[in-house]
C-alpha cells in the first residue's frame, strides 16, 4: 500500500537533495518523492553534491553509498557540518553492518538497501529522533545479502577471484560459481 502525500507529516521546509549515479533510479525515486511533497534536486556526482550543500543545503538528503567520483558518507559529513539538522539516509547495494555504523555514527538516520522503496525511505527520513523506523516492506533475502558481502569483497580485492576465496574461506571454484550466477531477489 503506498501512501500519498496527505499520510506524511512534511516540516515547512521539505527540500530533498538525491544523490546516485543509477540515472534511471534517480528520477524514479525523484518522482515519487514529490509526489510525497518533497522540493526534489536530482545530482549525479559528489562534486554536485558538495556545491549544493555549500550554496543550499536541504533539509533531507538520500545518498548513495559508492559513486565513481567519491562515497556518500563525505556528503553525510559534510551535511553534518554545514547543515545540522538534516535528516539523511544512506542507499547501497552493497550493505555491510561495518558501514551501517558507520553510517549513523557521522549523523545518518538510517541505511537502506538499493532499491529502496520510496515508502521505506520517507519513513526513515520521517521518523521521531531517537526511534527506530519501521523496517522495510521487503527486506533483501539472506541469500542477497550473502550475495551483495560476496560482491563486495570481490570489488575490494580488485576482482581478484583468488584473493577473494581466500578471504571468504571458501574454495575457489565455489566462489566462481556464485560470481557467474545472478544476483538473488
Amino acid at each position: 500500500m503506498s501512501l500519498t502525500q496527505n499520510d506524511y507529516n512534511l516540516p515547512s521546509d521539505a527540500t530533498m537533495m538525491i544523490l546516485d549515479d543509477d540515472g534511471a533510479f534517480r528520477n524514479r525515486l525523484g518522482r515519487a518523492m514529490e509526489q510525497r511533497g518533497f522540493t526534489v534536486t536530482l545530482v549525479e556526482t559528489v562534486g554536485e553534491a558538495k556545491n549544493l550543500v555549500t550554496s543550499n543545503p536541504p533539509a533531507f538528503a538520500v545518498l548513495d553509498m559508492r559513486l565513481e567520483d567519491g562515497n556518500g558518507l563525505d556528503i553525510v559529513d559534510m551535511l553534518h557540518k554545514t547543515r545540522d539538522d538534516c535528516r539523511m539516509v544512506l542507499l547501497t547495494g552493497y550493505g555491510n553492518l561495518a558501514t551501517a555504523v558507520s553510517a549513523i555514527k557521522r549523523g545518518a538516520v538510517d541505511y537502506l538497501a538499493k532499491p529502496a522503496d520510496a515508502d521505506d525511505v520517507c519513513k526513515a527520513l520521517l521518523a521521531d529522533k531517537g526511534q527506530a523506523p519501521e523496517p522495510p516492506e521487503n527486506p533483501m533475502s539472506a541469500d542477497r545479502v550473502r550475495w551483495e558481502h560476496i560482491q563486495r569483497v570481490y570489488e575490494l580485492c580488485g576482482k581478484n577471484v583468488s584473493e577473494t576465496a581466500r578471504r571468504l574461506n571458501m574454495h575457489r571454484r565455489t566462489l566462481q560459481r556464485i560470481l557467474a550466477k545472478r544476483a538473488p531477489r
